[in-house]
């Protein structure tokens, strides 16, 4: 396959002043850390819930927490598993470990003790920095046979400052110590400079391992690059319009890479502030959007629809939300305006997948994403500065598709990752010569936006017909009383395989209790093709999802 100099027409769609390249980025996210630590000390960095940490206390604490690594024998290029939800231990934790030049390997906090078993004989991790809280019944068990494993634990309100009260979520519990473990508190309190940490991380060293979220097969650990992550926080800052103003709402998960680029890299490399509260909840999210003036975020499209739907949305002041996107699945354009016309917000479009390091497509702030008039599907953007993409045929990758037409979406730039951790098969299918092959099915109009049909593996065939599910999705979003839609395709002895629709409604219509699986059924049938409409339609009161916001197909599928 030729470089793709006649896909170069989508720079032509970019604003002035969006430049058609990024060079490659010098220097390291810790780098712009320690650059911001040292030029205003006293500037927030953390906002966790009504508390707010100064660069240069983080900056004390991760130091003094990389020097207890170094004596607990954390050497470059080990890596350092860090599990914990949205709480300023775990920015803490992922700094000192790159103040050792180590790989940081953030984790989903509702693994259970198996599941970690696993990530950690994959990652080859022997240390842990995890929430006291998750030892007991999931760390413990994952280390039971690993005598050589050193664990760091932490309470979520350890660094809360001296009387003050508890964020409601974590008011539960006293404070535990276990035994053969470390207290973060303890290590951070420490008396005495740290010892000296050595040359920093280069561009080309290992940032993290991130965990591919397993919606479709088996998770892998993207090899995830200072470099990677410092050229997409530029991509960022520019395509977003960011700047020193600017405070980040830190709503995604920071074991995610969407947390990790869009929300701590991007801050770091600002010198700005991360909204950070834990767990999500819709109510608190408001109100420290209005508390600490919130600006940007980007957030699944979950995230914002409990927001629309929260019913005390309307007593806070959002008015400095205006730099808003949407990743993880598809927007439809039902959705979109709901927010234009409800919130009077408008929901910018990204995509980007974790060996993507984030973002892959963005719309360009205060530009509109166009509606595709065949598939009806809402642009996912266009595709980031310095980067290349191609459309190739579903059966031969080697065959490049034409302007408009369907087929697998792969990308080439300095954002991509090359490949897993230790293996070398899976890594041989999914990166070709430099290009990532995403696996989801895609087109380019002639103006350079990007549609993302749907993943490949979640084609239903329905007598021959293919059936994506997100053209049945989008049309469930229209109807009024629907809140969230997610279609699988179900063995069916007639057709091969039957449409079905899992549904959640909105509080309004729960209250009401007259919507029945079968009207949902005859409005699809009503504004589609007859092979399309969903034959079965389950009503639940809430939709299994990744904490990111993706719903679970796999499990649907299989369980549904």
């Amino acid at each position: 396959m030729t470089a793709p100099q006649s896909t170069r027409f989508w720079q032509k769609s970019y604003p002035d002043w969006l430049p058609p390249r990024i060079e490659a980025a010098p220097g390291t996210i810790l780098e712009a850390f320690d650059g911001a630590a040292h030029a205003a000390p006293a500037s927030a960095c953390l906002h966790f819930f009504d508390t707010t940490y100064s660069y240069g206390q983080v900056r004390q604490w991760s130091r003094r927490l990389a020097g207890a690594l170094t004596q607990m024998g954390v050497r470059p290029g080990d890596r350092v598993m860090v599990i914990m939800q949205n709480i300023p231990q775990m920015v803490i934790a992922c700094l000192a470990v790159w103040m050792r030049r180590a790989v940081a390997v953030p984790l989903n906090p509702m693994f259970t003790g198996h599941e970690l078993k696993h990530y950690l004989h994959d990652s080859g991790a022997r240390w842990i920095v995890c929430q006291e809280d998750l030892y007991p019944d999931r760390v413990a068990l994952a280390v039971q046979d690993r005598p050589a494993v050193q664990v760091i634990t932490t309470a979520p309100i350890d660094l809360l400052p001296p009387g003050a009260a508890p964020p409601e979520q974590f008011r539960s519990g006293a404070k535990q110590r276990f035994d053969g473990t470390r207290d973060f508190l303890e290590l951070i309190r420490a008396e005495g400079p740290p010892e000296d940490q050595g040359p920093p991380p280069s561009p080309d060293d290992l940032a993290y391992l991130v965990y591919t979220s397993g919606t479709t097969g088996p998770a892998k650990g993207a090899l995830i690059r200072h470099g990677n992550v410092m050229h997409n926080a530029l991509v960022y800052e520019k395509a977003c319009r960011l700047g020193a103003g600017d405070v980040i709402l830190g709503v995604a998960p920071l074991f995610h890479i969407t947390g990790i680029v869009a929300h701590v890299a991007i801050a770091f490399h600002l010198g700005v502030a991360i909204i950070l509260a834990g767990r999500f909840d819709a109510g608190e999210t408001l109100r420290l959007i209005q508390a600490h003036r919130a600006t940007f975020t980007v957030a699944a499209i979950t995230v914002y629809i409990a927001l629309l739907n929260h019913p005390q949305r309307r007593q806070y002041d959002l008015s400095s939300f205006q730099k808003a996107y949407s990743g993880g699945a598809p927007v439809s354009p039902s959705t979109a305006a709901k927010f234009r016309d409800a919130m009077g917000l408008t929901i910018y479009n990204v995509y980007g997948l974790t060996e993507s390091c984030s973002p892959a497509t963005i719309t360009p702030l205060g530009l509109q994403g166009p509606v595709d008039a065949q598939s009806g599907a809402l642009s996912v953007g266009l595709v980031i500065p310095g980067h290349d993409a191609w459309i190739v045929d579903l059966k031969n990758p080697e065959v490049e598709m034409p302007v408009g037409a369907e087929g697998e979406l792969v990308l080439m730039g300095p954002g991509i990752s090359d490949g897993y951790w230790q293996k070398p098969e899976e890594t041989a299918k999914a990166f070709r010569d430099g290009r990532f092959h995403t696996g989801d099915v895609a087109k380019l109009d002639a103006q350079g936006w990007c549609y993302i049909v749907d993943r490949k593996k979640d084609l239903i065939n329905v007598s021959g017909f293919k059936v994506w599910p997100r053209d049945v999705e989008d049309v469930l979003y229209r109807h009024p009383d629907v809140k969230e839609a997610a279609v699988v395709g179900v063995p069916d002895d007639y057709r091969g395989e039957t449409v079905k629709a899992f549904v959640s409604l909105t509080d309004e219509a729960r209250r009401r209790g007259d919507v029945s699986p079968q009207m949902l059924i005859d409005f699809c049938k009503a504004h589609m093709a007859a092979y399309k409409y969903p034959r079965i339609v389950e009503i639940r009161d809430e939709l299994p999802k990744t904490l990111t916001g993706k719903f679970l197909r796999r499990q649907l599928r299989d369980n549904g």
